[in-house]
């Protein structure tokens, strides 16, 4: 009888560490999804502050070159 408890305790025990490492599993896939989803986040705003900038900037490079004429877009070219 002593060895069946002792059987049904360590079954018991092995069936909790299983849970234990099938929550911390689950647990631990949601903080990487959740760190992925954060960098996929800062990647698009600094994405979109990137090309707000840039379709800023743009129509300045297009007043100076008009200003320098072709002086600039050969100059441009060879740069």
């Amino acid at each position: 009888m002593k060895r069946q408890d002792g059987i049904r305790l360590s079954a018991e025990e092995k069936f909790k560490q299983k849970e234990k490492r099938r929550s911390e599993a689950q647990q631990a896939m949601a903080e990487y999804e959740a760190a992925n989803r954060a960098v996929d986040e800062n990647t698009a705003r600094l994405r979109a502050l990137r090309l707000a900038r840039d379709a800023a900037v743009a129509p300045t490079k297009a007043v100076k070159v008009a200003r320098n004429g072709l002086r600039k877009i050969a100059h441009d070219k060879a740069v």
